[in-house]
């Protein structure tokens, strides 16, 4: 970094002072600032160059380049008077004298991009003013001898074309500021509409809440009744089935057990199917209920054979529950860990034709366990995994035509395992069969239901989460 002089000129004379803004202006425009900027520099300059002269009884300033990065002008004016006294609260806008020094300080500082101030009792002051060049300007040493060419040819304007000049700047300095006053009019205006319109919307959308507050309202109503206007007839039929398959009527034909048998699959699948439905709106209504328990893992392992043991039929698929490891005692609700992976059980046993479907547990860490459930069955392609978890979504496959599903048992899955305080993550390769996780803490602390209650079976308080 260095700096170069341009020139210099001794304030002895209010002459004097009208010439170092001519000078001012003059290297501005050569050294291609916008008109703007060179009114600003040397107004700046003029101001602290008029208070040397009054207050100090004359002074120097000083023009120079400055190439640091961003190249700046710069004018130095030194003087030897009294000093400033209080500069620090002048320039902080803490004080004003009675003479009106500080408010010139003040104002040429604001004009400039860069100011400095020094001054000392009995040894004088010196003021630095700096103003950034244009981006685009190279300080060669043929544009700094051009400028100073320039400035060497112009002969002093007399003080009051100087004055009629400085008042010619002053009007294109007003009628700028009274567009910039007409934009910031315009646009204060559009922020009032945007307001008014943004408060409209707030109003809209207070009414829709409200309005969705008893849609949800009526929808929990609805799913209630609806709990027991189709279960009990399912219900009902499905007891008849069973019955009238266990020769509670007589003997059947083939033809008969056939059809009933057909009958008693309908029903569980729609028993399935509403049993999901309203598991599902009962999370998204915040009234599904945590039971917390202790159990293990062997303990959750028994449960689960016990409910899959009258479906292994097909020698082709085994069933295989690995020995859990050593894992902590598990404080969480047991029974929506085994709907889990309950659901996870018996879409790997749908979707796999031959081979086997393996449960397993493990420890992630001190505080969370994961189980999986294995499968060598058909497996999913990488732009479906995240479809398998949207509702009533059932992928397209060679076995999907024999098998059936209502596409919400691993929506509501991941949602239990989040209210949970839990995940659910998928691995699978198309033709090689799919692993289905699901992490959890092993002791229950929250889920991210809002609202949910829970309920702790070793002391019959129920409190919300």
């Amino acid at each position: 970094m260095s700096t170069t002089s341009l020139l210099s000129i001794e304030l002895l004379r209010e002459n004097d002072v009208v010439l170092a803004r001519q000078r001012a202006r003059q290297l501005a425009a050569e050294l291609k600032l916008d008109c703007q900027d060179q009114t600003r520099f040397a107004t700046a300059v003029s101001e602290i160059a008029r208070n040397a002269h009054e207050y100090a009884s004359g002074g120097r300033i000083e023009f120079l380049l400055d190439d640091a990065a961003p190249p700046m002008l710069v004018a130095r004016i030194t003087d030897r008077g009294a000093g400033i006294r209080r500069l620090k609260d002048i320039l902080d806008g803490r004080y004003i004298s009675s003479t009106g020094l500080g408010g010139g300080l003040i104002g040429a500082r604001r004009l400039v991009d860069t100011f400095s101030a020094r001054s000392s009792p009995n040894e004088g002051t010196e003021i630095i003013l700096g103003k950034r060049l244009p981006a685009g300007l190279r300080l060669t040493a043929a544009v700094v001898n051009a400028a100073m060419g320039a400035i060497a040819a112009a002969s002093p304007l007399d003080p009051i074309i100087e004055m009629h000049q400085q008042s010619q700047e002053l009007l294109r300095t007003l009628a700028h500021l009274r567009e910039k006053q007409t934009e910031s009019d315009r646009l204060a205006q559009e922020l009032a509409e945007t307001n008014r319109g943004v408060l409209a919307l707030y109003a809209e959308l207070d009414e829709r809440a409200l309005y969705l507050e008893r849609a949800n309202e009526l929808k929990t109503r609805f799913l209630s009744d609806l709990n027991h206007e189709i279960r009990t007839p399912l219900n009902a039929v499905r007891n008849v089935a069973r019955l009238l398959l266990d020769g509670y009527e007589g003997p059947l034909t083939d033809r008969h057990r056939k059809a009933i048998e057909m009958m008693r699959n309908s029903t569980d699948t729609l028993s399935d199917l509403v049993n999901d439905w309203l598991d599902l709106a009962k999370i998204e209504a915040g009234r599904t209920e945590i039971r917390v328990g202790a159990f293990t893992a062997d303990g959750l392992w028994g449960a689960l054979r016990g409910v899959f043991r009258p479906i292994e039929t097909d020698d082709a698929v085994s069933l295989i529950f690995e020995p859990p490891p050593s894992l902590p005692m598990l404080q969480t609700d047991e029974s929506k860990v085994a709907q889990i992976l309950r659901n996870f059980i018996s879409n790997a046993l749908k979707f796999t034709e031959r081979g086997e479907v393996r449960v397993s547990a493990g420890a992630v860490d001190d505080d969370t366990v994961r189980f999986s459930v294995a499968d060598s069955g058909i497996g999913i392609t990488p732009d479906q995994l995240d479809r398998v978890f949207e509702e009533f979504v059932q992928i397209e496959s060679p076995v999907q035509h024999r098998v059936k599903g209502t596409g919400l048992g691993l929506p509501l899955s991941r949602r239990l395992a989040r209210l949970l305080g839990g995940d659910i993550a998928v691995e699978s390769e198309l033709g090689r069969g799919s692993v289905f996780s699901v992490v959890l803490p092993v002791v229950y602390t929250g889920g991210d239901g809002a609202g949910l209650r829970q309920s702790n079976e070793s002391s019959a308080e129920v409190s919300h989460v």
